[in-house]
């Protein structure tokens, strides 16, 4: 006979019934973190300090480097921040106070917050080489992130997909297109050559290996369409500054091109396979 004094929520978990100090500290830390990275919007427009596009001496303006992608690219922050602000509302909901999925992930989630504070900070003081440092460290935060919520799936249906795998999914992809946009600006500012046959084909190898390393990712989490569709959309964008805007290169954006559509086209096989898989007659389910 059922425990009584189980909740739903913690029957579908496997978590206790109540809440614990541990869960009270990670909510107040994941919403504290929240407050710090709303300087984020902030900052990137230029309310607080300098727009981004004007720190670290323009090498992360969106015309810097052939790997930056086009201005409206950016825009793609305000789904991201939107998603953090609701993420953070509703991880305290009762329900979700004594999830196993929002235990195993509310620190990696603050942390992402507060890394991604962190980046602003540092760029608005020029240092862009430890930007990158703190891009990689967010990048694989969000990794460590998306492997956690492919091992314990959504238990509440639609909105905790939308709201958790959605936001982070989002976060995830757009962050692996910025990391490699954040090392070429860092080696533009050290003196890296960002025009010429030379650096068009790198610049090329390097937009097509991220596609390749995007896949490798999405067979290890399953196939993530909110990860396809940031990524995509950031390299989409890429592809159009190139044939747009200085420094034009029709090699960079016929690679950014082709690599958008090889993690589309990957995803979709991924979650084909997927899917079959758990299909497949007397598997067992995790």
């Amino acid at each position: 006979m059922a425990n009584p004094s189980r909740t739903p929520a913690a029957q579908s978990t496997g978590s206790p019934a109540h809440a614990t100090t541990a869960d009270r500290v990670r909510q107040v830390v994941v919403s504290v973190s929240e407050v710090i990275s709303l300087l984020g919007p902030l900052i990137g427009f230029g309310l607080i300090g300098s727009d981004v596009n004007e720190t670290s001496g323009g090498d992360l303006a969106s015309n810097a480097t052939l790997v930056a992608p086009g201005g409206p690219a950016f825009s793609i922050w305000s789904v991201i921040y939107l998603g953090l602000f609701v993420y953070t509302i509703w991880q305290w909901l009762p329900s979700r106070t004594v999830d196993t999925r929002a235990r195993a992930t509310g620190w990696l989630i603050a942390a992402s917050m507060l890394l991604n504070a962190l980046w602003l900070v540092v760029t608005q003081e020029g240092l862009i080489w430890v930007s990158v440092g703190v891009i990689i460290a967010l990048l694989a935060v969000l990794v460590a992130l998306a492997v956690r919520l492919t091992r314990i799936p959504a238990q509440q249906g639609f909105g905790e997909a939308l709201i958790v795998d959605g936001t982070f999914g989002l976060y995830l992809g757009w962050v692996s297109v910025a990391t490699a946009a954040n090392i070429a600006a860092a080696l533009a500012s050290s003196g890296a050559a960002t025009t010429g046959t030379g650096p068009e084909w790198a610049v090329a190898a390097l937009v097509l290996l991220l596609a390749g390393a995007l896949t490798l990712l999405q067979s290890r989490v399953g196939g993530r369409w909110a990860v396809a569709a940031a990524a995509a959309w950031g390299l989409v964008w890429i592809t159009i500054a190139r044939l747009s805007d200085e420094p034009e290169s029709t090699i960079v954006a016929i690679a950014a091109a082709v690599a958008a559509i090889l993690v589309i086209a990957s995803t979709a096989v991924i979650r084909s396979h997927t899917s079959t898989t758990a299909r497949a007659p007397g598997r067992v389910d995790r």
